[in-house]
């Protein structure tokens, strides 16, 4: 089955599409379904009217709808995509976003994007400091642009990316009216990944356990990471940190080593005809029984079963 892990390529890379916008609520859901009523909306002179925001805006929506996998460009242009159509639409399983678990699906489906967030996928797949200052991660994922991608990327707008990411994922410093509204608008502050530590710029994204990662999702994303590999089996340490320069799973949910087992062994006790641990040379792996198991099988069970509503 195809993935929809997009793996780092030298020759692309993308910074800066946002328009410095962080995705907001009600974005995905409002672009995507004007999408499915005028798949020409987003080059439509009524963008700004139908979405109700400025034209930078417009295109930010457009990205962000890119960047989590919602919408993808294909050879006739841009469409939705099956995941997509499954959550976002009238009647998808959380139009509304009411499910965390559809939050952390948004997380993970953006952090294993290297072609589209190519900052997101460094941070969560290869920057470990569980402590960090902006301008030190920004100054290691300039580093790592120069080295790993061809061609010219702004350093400023590669280095902003920091920034933005903070933003989406923490909690705002400032008491203001204006920062509070703001972060409450953005979803994805909820999962915790990075919290504000000591001064503005100072930041933690630690391990933890991640009680409230939805095992649903979590087996959706080890069932991606067994068909992008295209194998039988993966040891459990390749899962946690992920092979060089892939998607590390682990350290995409930033979740401890004991953690990621724990959750491994749940998913081996709830889908025991798909998934089981066994040790191989002293090893211990996981195994994928069954090699056309399909992703968004595991969310709808989510959905059905253990979902909000």
């Amino acid at each position: 089955m195809e993935s929809l892990i997009k793996p780092l390529t030298p020759n692309k890379a993308t910074f800066g599409r946002h328009e410095t916008f962080a995705l907001r609520y009600g974005w995905l859901t409002k672009g995507f379904q004007a999408f499915q009523g005028d798949s020409r909306i987003f080059n439509s002179d009524e963008a700004t009217v139908r979405l109700g925001v400025g034209k930078n805006m417009v295109n930010s929506i457009r990205y962000w709808l890119r960047a989590t996998q919602m919408l993808d460009m294909k050879s006739g242009g841009l469409q939705a995509t099956e995941i997509g159509e499954a959550i976002l639409s009238e009647q998808g399983w959380d139009p509304y976003l009411e499910d965390e678990a559809t939050l952390w699906l948004i997380h993970w489906l953006l952090s294993s994007n290297a072609e589209l967030a190519t900052a997101w996928f460094w941070f969560f797949n290869c920057f470990h400091k569980a402590e960090f200052n902006v301008d030190e991660a920004a100054n290691a994922l300039v580093d790592f642009v120069n080295q790993q991608f061809s061609g010219k990327h702004s350093e400023k707008t590669v280095r902003h990316e920091i920034n933005l990411i903070s933003r989406m994922y923490s909690e705002a410093k400032s008491s203001s009216k204006v920062d509070l509204e703001d972060a409450l608008d953005v979803p994805l502050v909820s999962l915790r990944l990075i919290k504000p530590a000591g001064s503005a710029q100072d930041y933690l994204s630690r391990p933890e356990r991640r009680d409230n990662l939805p095992l649903g999702v979590f087996a959706f994303a080890v069932n991606e990471v067994f068909n992008y590999r295209q194998v039988p089996s993966l040891p459990i340490t390749d899962l946690m940190y992920g092979e060089k320069g892939g998607v590390a799973l682990g350290s995409v949910f930033r979740l401890t080593e004991s953690a990621l087992i724990a959750k491994m062994e749940n998913v081996v006790g709830r889908y025991p005809e798909i998934f089981q641990i066994n040790e191989t040379a002293g090893i211990n792996k996981l195994f994928r029984n069954k090699d056309d198991a399909v992703s968004l099988n595991f969310l709808r069970h989510h959905y059905e079963n253990y979902g909000v509503g």
